[in-house]
C-alpha cells in the first residue's frame, strides 16, 4: 500500500497551511482574504438536537464551499475558493455535521496529502463519506457538458479503484474514513441487457479492496448506483460475499425509498450510507433547473417531507440496532443542506418522542 501510495503524493499538493494570520479578522472584507475561516454561531437549537441523535448516526452535507451558507455554517462572506481550501474546519464546529460527502474526487482523484489535510481539520469523531472518481466508476468518457463521447477503458477496472482511490483515502483519512462510495454513473441504454457481466466485474473489484477495518474501524465500502436495473439478487449477492453494503441514492433517477428497501433488508444487518441528492421535482436531469432555481442556497425553497418521513423510520430502524448511520445531503434536495440536515434532525427527534423512547 505505501509503495503506491507514494506515487499519489508526488501529485498536486496544496501549498497553503490550514491556518493563516492569528488574528481575528475584524470586516468582511478581511475575511474575503483570509485563510482561516470563522464559523457561525450556532443556534442553541442546534446544539440540543445534536445532543438528542443516536451516537451512531452521522449527519453532513454533500461538500462545504458554499458562500450562501453565510450565518449558517460560516460567519461571514467567504469566496468558493476560500471555502473549498479552507472552510472544512469551520463547518466541522457546526454541532449537526459529523460527517461530509467529499465530492470532488469524483472529478479527479485525490491523493495521500489532500486526504490528510481533510482528516487534520476535523475532530477524531468526525468521518468522511468520500466518491470513487468517475474514472473507474463511469462506463463513458464525458466533455464537460456530460456527453458521453466514447467507452470507458477504466470503467470498473479493480487495479485503478483499489490504487487511485481506495489505498490514498485510506492511509490519508486513517480511523477518520467512513464509507467509500462508488457512485456508478448511469449506464448507456445497450449496457442494461448485459447486468450479469457487468455485476460480476463490481464483485471481482469489490472483492479485491483491501480490509478497512483494521485501519478505519467504521469504514465500509458502499455501492450507488443510478439505473434500477442494478436491483438483483446478483448485485445482492456481490454485495453481502465482499462485505459492502448499498448506497440509498436518493435521486430522480432512482425509485423512491420504500422500493430500495429490498435491498437493504437483504443485507441486514448492516450499516446505513445514503446520499439525498435530488429533489424529483426536478426529474431524473434536473441538477442544472435545481442549481438555478436554488442558488445560493441560503433557504428551503422546495421542502420533501415524504421523503424526510421515510428516511427518517430507515436511519431510526437502523441506529436503534447499533448500526453505524452515514446520511449526506445535497443542496439540490430543498434548497439549502444545512437547512435540511435541521429539518431531518428535527424529524428524528420528533419520531423518537412519538414512540416513547
Amino acid at each position: 500500500m505505501l509503495q503506491s501510495s507514494q506515487r499519489f503524493t508526488q501529485m498536486v499538493f496544496m501549498q497553503n497551511s490550514f491556518f493563516g494570520d492569528p488574528e481575528k479578522p475584524t470586516t468582511k472584507t478581511a475575511k474575503k482574504s483570509s485563510r482561516v475561516v470563522e464559523p457561525a454561531t450556532p443556534d442553541p437549537e442546534w446544539i440540543e438536537l445534536a445532543q438528542s441523535l443516536p451516537p451512531h448516526l452521522r449527519l453532513g452535507t454533500s461538500s462545504w464551499n458554499y458562500p450562501g451558507w453565510d450565518g449558517l455554517v460560516w460567519n461571514g462572506e467567504y469566496p468558493e475558493t476560500n471555502l473549498s481550501r479552507y472552510g472544512l474546519a469551520a463547518y466541522a464546529q457546526h454541532p449537526l455535521f459529523r460527517t461530509v460527502s467529499v465530492d470532488r474526487g469524483f472529478y479527479r482523484p485525490l491523493n495521500v496529502a489532500q486526504f490528510a489535510e481533510y482528516a487534520a481539520q476535523v475532530s477524531q469523531d468526525f468521518r468522511f463519506v468520500v466518491k470513487a472518481p468517475s474514472l473507474v466508476t463511469d462506463a463513458l468518457v464525458r466533455d464537460e457538458s456530460g456527453r458521453g463521447m466514447r467507452q470507458n477503458p477504466h470503467f470498473l477496472n479493480t487495479e485503478q479503484a483499489v490504487q487511485m482511490f481506495v489505498e490514498p483515502a485510506l492511509e490519508g483519512l486513517g480511523h477518520r474514513l467512513g464509507a467509500l462510495v462508488f457512485q456508478i454513473s448511469p449506464l448507456p441504454t445497450a449496457w442494461l441487457g448485459q447486468m450479469p457481466k457487468l455485476i460480476d466485474r463490481l464483485h471481482s473489484l469489490l472483492k479485491a479492496i483491501p480490509d478497512l477495518k483494521s485501519t478505519a474501524p467504521d469504514g465500509v465500502v458502499a455501492v450507488e448506483v443510478r439505473d434500477p436495473q442494478w436491483l438483483t439478487p446478483q448485485f445482492v449477492a456481490a454485495l453481502r460475499d465482499t462485505g459492502a453494503t448499498y448506497c440509498m441514492g436518493l435521486h430522480a433517477k432512482m425509485p423512491r425509498i420504500d422500493e430500495q428497501l429490498p435491498i437493504l433488508r437483504a443485507l441486514w444487518p448492516g450499516p446505513l450510507v445514503c446520499r439525498w441528492n435530488l429533489n424529483p421535482l426536478h426529474g431524473a436531469y434536473g441538477y442544472e433547473d435545481a442549481q438555478a432555481l436554488y442558488s445560493p442556497y441560503d433557504k428551503i425553497i422546495d421542502p420533501d417531507p415524504e421523503t424526510r418521513t421515510a428516511l427518517v423510520k430507515v436511519i431510526a430502524g437502523t441506529a436503534s440496532a447499533g448500526q453505524n448511520v452515514f446520511v449526506t445531503l445535497s443542496n439540490k434536495a430543498e434548497g439549502c443542506a444545512p437547512l435540511s440536515v435541521v429539518e431531518l434532525a428535527r424529524a428524528i427527534g420528533a419520531g423518537k418522542n412519538n414512540s416513547g423512547t
